[in-house]
């Protein structure tokens, strides 16, 4: 089988790891940066011109789309759509996932709990946003930030009208989320392939740090989800139609929480903490779940 990874850094250790599981298969495997892809859009054959080469060969892709080249990236993910060619992730869904409202809504919609959210069209009644989510501490997410950048904690509520006041000024649109003060800088993280949870992990944010992503010097360790926990997360992934994803889960007095559903987890950590071979189970679904390969 022919199969691409759409990565922009084929150093990375989630695009380096799924190079050795596949090559490990006998498998043909590239490693192809979107942004360097010509999109070749016809009735006839569309198709992808790459390095001097057009990518009519394909038989699967797996997509590492960055949240900083989604639009392109995703563009890309659908051509080869377009060209008939099996991706673990569809365009659609990874478009879905990365606009925080919308994937908000259709879990709201399926009846998922998640920490109470507030989005407004630049409201300059910052008082009764924050009364909306039940006061102050409250947690302000900007719609396009990633990776808990553009996330800030609000502590009092002139810090938080403050805050708010600025993103409407720079006409930022942002969530205003009520903080979980119970979860105490710690979320968990399940990783989701062919709708079972293959690997789990808590991670820990950094003293005085309420944001736990591992990049911003938090910590993580195995974690054995509950059950509760577990049909939370894969029902996640499934009203967002991501095969494939890491969803991070609050743990709240009133049981467990979505904070986010992310369509291009990280392999690094959760194949550390949980010990699994997360990569493999990638490879390994995505032998079952497309067709057969091209002639």
């Amino acid at each position: 089988m022919n199969i691409v990874i759409l990565s922009r850094n084929k150093d990375l250790y989630s695009t380096r790891r799924l190079v050795e599981e596949a090559e490990y298969r006998n498998h043909q495997v590239e490693v192809i940066d979107p942004l360097s892809c010509d999109l070749i859009i016809e009735k006839e054959k569309p198709t992808i011109y790459y390095n001097n080469k057009y990518l009519d060969y394909v038989d699967a892709i797996i997509p590492r789309i960055g949240a900083s080249v989604t639009y392109y990236g995703c563009a890309v993910v659908r051509q080869f759509e377009m060209m008939n060619v099996f991706s673990t992730v569809s365009s659609d869904a990874i478009i879905r996932s990365r606009d925080k409202l919308r994937s908000f809504q259709h879990l709201s919609r399926a009846g998922i709990d998640m920490p109470k959210t507030v989005f407004t069209n630049y409201s300059y009644d910052v008082e009764k946003v924050i009364a909306h989510v039940g006061g102050t501490p409250v947690v302000i997410k900007l719609l396009e930030g990633t990776q808990g950048i553009g996330v800030v904690l609000a502590e009092t509520k002139n810090a938080a009208e403050s805050v708010l006041e600025a993103f409407n000024g720079l006409e930022a649109r942002a969530l205003v989320q009520e903080y979980i003060a119970e979860a105490k800088g710690t979320d968990l993280r399940a990783l989701i392939v062919d709708n079972q949870v293959v690997g789990a992990m808590k991670r820990q944010g950094k003293e005085g740090e309420f944001r736990s992503n591992l990049h911003r010097g938090g910590t993580y360790s195995y974690h054995k989800l509950s059950e509760e926990e577990t049909k939370l997360a894969l029902k996640a992934a499934q009203k967002l139609k991501l095969p494939i994803c890491g969803v991070d889960v609050l743990q709240s007095n009133r049981g467990p929480l979505i904070l986010e559903v992310n369509s291009t987890p990280g392999l690094e950590g959760i194949e550390s903490a949980s010990k699994k071979n997360i990569a493999q189970a990638i490879i390994t679904c995505l032998l079952y779940t497309s067709p057969s390969p091209r002639d």
